[in-house]
């Protein structure tokens, strides 16, 4: 099991826990990890668990998927919810291959983040914007859009006992301009639930995380994929937390397991008022950023 790394002394600030797992395309097998982990996590104290993206299975190719997947309303969420209910704390599920309105004409999915509260209810949805499509030496291919639809627009950030979460998955990591979006937009924690590569989570996991977290002032949690998933695919893990100064504050060893850190909004505002970044932006130079037409 993984190792906890606790950041904080202060035992009444809220605590988050950030579970690793490694799907399989055994549905009843992942869930029965998962749960384990949210269970653990309530009772060392979490208010907040995460979990990473495709924390409901990995399947051996785009056919597969799609079979297993399933919409919002449907019997896995659902489990989730009394989960949440019966262990009194938030889940963060952080990519659910889901079976959109749209299913019936598209047989596409999204692959969507949906954060539930300690009753069981979706309070947030976001459904991934940017879609891997990469081929890349050493790792292989991975093309998302083959099976999944990318979603229509960012979320508000959500306000939850751990502070205001902003959602995101995965390779919008690498987007700068979406976490600025969601910091400029009241976020305090920035989620980036994962499964990264065995080539570019040495290379990019890690430091892109930190720069995300540094550049927004705010705390950046991700929940991790690790291991062999199956025959055909592996992920790197490294769960971690970010502080707002860019500081590891608690990470996953390797296999399954959590870590545990604290989020001190005090030390977020102190770290904003003493480098006011947000003030100093010059949107009037660079706010079109990203817009492909000259």
């Amino acid at each position: 099991a993984g190792t906890m790394a606790v950041s904080s002394p202060s035992r009444n600030l809220p605590l988050v826990a950030v579970c690793q797992v490694t799907s399989t395309p055994d549905k009843e097998q992942t869930f029965a990890a998962c749960s384990g982990l949210v269970r653990e996590a309530a009772k060392l104290g979490a208010c907040l668990a995460f979990l990473p993206e495709a924390f409901d299975f990995i399947a051996r190719d785009p056919a597969e998927t799609l079979k297993l997947s399933e919409p919002l309303g449907g019997d896995l969420v659902s489990r989730y919810a009394q989960l949440a209910r019966e262990c009194g704390l938030w889940i963060s599920l952080g990519g659910f291959h889901e079976r959109g309105q749209d299913w019936e004409q598209t047989q596409r999915i999204y692959n969507c983040h949906v954060l539930l509260d300690s009753k069981g209810s979706i309070v947030a949805t976001y459904r991934k914007t940017h879609l891997c499509d990469v081929e890349l030496p050493g790792q292989g291919s991975m093309c998302e859009s083959n099976s999944t639809i990318p979603g229509p627009t960012l979320g508000s950030p959500v306000s939850t006992p751990a502070g205001k979460v902003g959602l995101a998955i995965c390779y919008d990591l690498r987007f700068p301009e979406l976490s600025l979006a969601l910091a400029q937009d009241g976020a305090e924690i920035l989620t980036y639930p994962s499964a990264f590569g065995s080539v570019t989570g040495p290379a990019h996991w890690e430091v892109l995380l930190r720069a995300r977290a540094i550049e927004t002032q705010c705390y950046v949690i991700a929940a991790a994929q690790w291991g062999q998933h199956h025959e055909k695919r592996g992920s790197y893990g490294h769960s971690m937390v970010v502080d707002p100064w860019g500081v590891v504050v608690a990470r996953c060893s390797e296999g399954p397991g959590l870590c545990l850190a604290h989020i001190d909004l005090a030390y977020l505002r102190q770290v904003r008022l003493h480098m006011p970044v947000a003030q100093h932006r010059r949107p009037d130079l660079y706010g079109n950023l990203g817009r492909s037409d000259p």
